[in-house]
């Protein structure tokens, strides 16, 4: 099998700066669950994992003409470089690396289904909001939904990719741990992972 294009797979950790709106609710939620030692860790682990990321796409040496970024969690909707922008000024880290990548020439993708990313904002608001369910049947059913829209977005991503990463190009893709779409690109894109798999 010859590959046509490339995709730069980099599994990410959100941080509370990628919140958006839900950024204060993540953090009460985080500083209850860990105490403040345990989100001072789990913080500086983050940052130590962005840092090891804009240190792997240096190493590249990629030619950012030729190079499409794409974002867990940016819909496509016509202000993207618009969202980028808003995030990069809340300290995300994510964020700023897409702006610095945009300015060396790499063109910005819409990634995700708004309709998906609305199921999955109210998903998590209400899980933020409300205890866990006590009931075994009622918590499998919740996780089995969850997993499913997993899955779609993941089919949607990959889509996505096999739709706009053109021939010669390269792809460079941010997305979440718990996310896995490889399975549904197409066979000629390449995927490479410079900084670690996801699991």
């Amino acid at each position: 099998m010859s590959f046509s294009r490339t995709l730069i797979y980099l599994p990410i950790v959100h941080t509370q700066a990628d919140m958006g709106a839900m950024k204060e609710s993540v953090a009460r939620a985080n500083l209850e669950k860990m105490g403040r030692a345990g989100l001072a860790r789990k913080t500086a682990a983050i940052d130590k994992m962005w840092t090891e990321i804009e240190a792997a796409i240096d190493a590249l040496a990629l030619s950012f003409d030729r190079v499409r970024l794409y974002q867990d969690g940016l819909p496509v909707c016509g202000r993207e470089a618009e969202i980028v922008t808003e995030l990069a000024r809340a300290g995300s880290r994510n964020h700023q690396l897409l702006l610095r990548l945009m300015a060396q020439g790499a063109v910005l993708m819409g990634t995700e289904s708004g309709d998906l990313l609305v199921q999955e904002y109210q998903s998590a608001r209400q899980s933020l909001t409300t205890r866990p369910p006590r009931a075994a049947g009622v918590a499998a059913a919740s996780r089995a939904w969850r997993d499913a829209l997993l899955k779609r977005r993941d089919q949607f991503m990959a889509q996505r990719l096999n739709d706009t990463l053109k021939d010669g190009e390269t792809g460079i893709l941010f997305l979440g741990m718990l996310h896995s779409l490889e399975q549904y690109l197409n066979p000629d894109v390449k995927v490479i992972y410079p900084h670690r798999r996801p699991r």
